[in-house]
């Protein structure tokens, strides 16, 4: 259930596993520094439902932070480090924080202007000293770690990556109960469906302030497991820790195959990993091809869920499902009912393309400060369905297939095109390091399917080269789907969870456009 339930019986036994520093926390460790770091923020006043927040590389404490705070009954918000200042501010001001957290190491995403953050009345910082910022390990140092004698379990508010815009406070309900008790609602879910137990040793190749990380990593210790926390994902580092610590459990996000995919055949080869049980991915659609190479590579080990930071709802699918229904991202019915409708709201028949709503028996979050949000993303008619608008279909025996984002659908000459097709298709080609698919201005048309294309070194753009790989994608994918024209980038924003940040390529069009 939580940490604390596993030192009667492995104290010594390693929590979490830092590799690139030699770091660890035994589970004692864990428990102990949690105690303390709970005694803490209970001293300074915090209550159940009250908010904190965190900004901080992918460090040790970023765990004994979390489990404080959910044997606490808080909210806790774990933030982007790699956010502005400002924008890092924007998100602990709207979540409503007293107490914030920080790294040294993520001090450029925080503001240290005193008049910084009015609603939080406490600064906490790790790993060095801050101006204005009480020291983590001396406000610990005040508490011993005597069991506490009231512990409600607390929850993640996390905030969507800001993909689409600016994010959006995910403000789940607070579970009733002790966190010595019952299970949070990812342990629930993933431990039994993925074989997660004691034995599990788990590699985190993402960062911690995003949701399936920082979820996974909570489930595995939350079943008495080993975390294996890398500082940033390389792909040839990544099949190295595999092999070292002989992992069982991963999970990752399509880019991070392309990239261990792409490596080559001789590194892949140097690397044991037969002791994958199981490798998940999930954040973004997997291109079939990746996946079944995948498959090839590392045995049927691989697995997809289909969610969402809302948790409105899940789709799970397997190697062998995979292979049988290449592009599926699994079938409902293991965490909501997946509904397919129109634009009005109507259901759509088998086959339809449209919004992917989830019913649940009630609606699983609000949106923080934002009930338009909360009320756009609840279909009109059932209080009980919600999206986070990704747009799918469903077949006769009702996998779901998505086929892009809402936000990221090109309307060209009236016709909507799912950018993700031509997606797929160019990052295998093997001159494409990656590759984003955007709708741009076109006066005519009203947009035009444009690919953005950063190529791999040693690989220099030409006329010829666009030509070449307009080819490529026209005779894979429909004419009128096909990019039209192809730019060459040096760098293509995304989120370190694989995310295209694709608002900020189109504004490099449409600032251009005159209105």
């Amino acid at each position: 259930m939580y940490p604390g339930n596993f030192v009667a019986t492995t104290p010594d036994k390693a929590a979490i596993i830092r590799p690139a520093t030699g770091e660890s926390l035994t589970y004692r460790e864990l428990d102990e520094r949690s105690i303390r770091f709970a005694k803490y923020l209970r001293s300074l006043g915090l209550e159940r439902g009250d908010h904190m927040a965190l900004i901080s590389n992918n460090d040790l404490r970023v765990m004994e932070v979390y489990w404080a705070a959910l044997r606490s009954g808080l909210y806790i918000t774990v933030v982007n480090r790699h956010l502005t200042p400002a924008e890092a501010a924007y998100i602990v001001d709207d979540c409503g924080a007293k107490a914030l957290v920080v790294s040294t190491q993520a001090a450029e995403a925080v503001d240290l202007a005193p008049e910084a953050y009015p609603k939080v009345e406490h600064r906490v910082a790790f790993g060095g000293t801050l101006p204005g910022f009480e020291d983590y390990e001396e406000a610990m140092a005040r508490f011993d770690a005597s069991p506490l004698d009231d512990q409600p379990r607390g929850q993640d508010m996390l905030y969507s990556s800001g993909t689409t815009g600016r994010p959006k406070g995910i403000k789940p309900k607070l579970p009733d109960g002790r966190v010595q008790d019952i299970p949070d609602p990812y342990t629930a879910v993933f431990a039994p469906m993925y074989g997660f137990d004691d034995s599990t040793v788990y590699l985190c190749p993402a960062p911690l302030y995003h949701a399936a990380p920082l979820r996974f990593c909570g489930t595995i210790q939350s079943v008495g497991g080993t975390v294996i926390l890398m500082d940033r994902f390389d792909a040839e580092e990544a099949l190295a820790l595999i092999e070292r610590y002989s992992v069982t459990a991963s999970q990752w996000v399509p880019t991070m195959f392309v990239r261990m995919l792409k490596l080559p055949e001789e590194t892949r080869a140097k690397y044991d990993v037969s002791s994958m049980k199981v490798a998940i991915h999930a954040a973004a659609p997997c291109p079939p091809e990746v996946k079944r190479a995948m498959i090839e590579w590392w045995g049927p080990v691989i697995n997809e869920y289909y969610a969402s930071t809302e948790g409105a709802g899940a789709t799970f699918i397997d190697s062998e499902q995979a292979l049988a229904r290449p592009g599926s991202v699994g079938h409902d019915g293991v965490l909501g009912i997946v509904h397919i409708c129109d634009e009005q709201g109507r259901e759509l028949p088998t086959g339809g393309i449209g919004t992917v709503w989830w019913e649940r028996d009630e609606r699983p979050f609000e949106y923080h400060n934002d009930p338009v949000k909360t009320e756009q993303a609840t279909h009109p008619e059932h209080p009980t369905w919600t999206t986070s608008g990704d747009i799918g279909y469903l077949d006769e025996d009702r996998y779901l297939y998505l086929t892009d984002r809402a936000a990221f659908t090109i309307i060209s000459g009236g016709v909507n095109i799912y950018p993700q097709e031509s997606e797929n298709v160019l990052t295998l080609h093997p001159k494409v390091f990656d590759v984003a698919v955007i709708g741009v201005p076109n006066e005519e048309m009203g947009e035009e399917v444009k690919a953005l294309v950063q190529l791999v070194d040693g690989v220099e753009p030409s006329p010829e080269l666009e030509q070449e790989l307009l080819d490529y994608v026209r005779a894979r994918v429909s004419h009128f789907k096909a990019p039209r024209s192809i730019d060459f980038s040096d760098d293509l924003p995304r989120t370190p969870t694989g995310k295209l940040v694709k608002h900020k390529l189109r504004a490099r069009y449409t600032a251009a456009v005159p209105s």
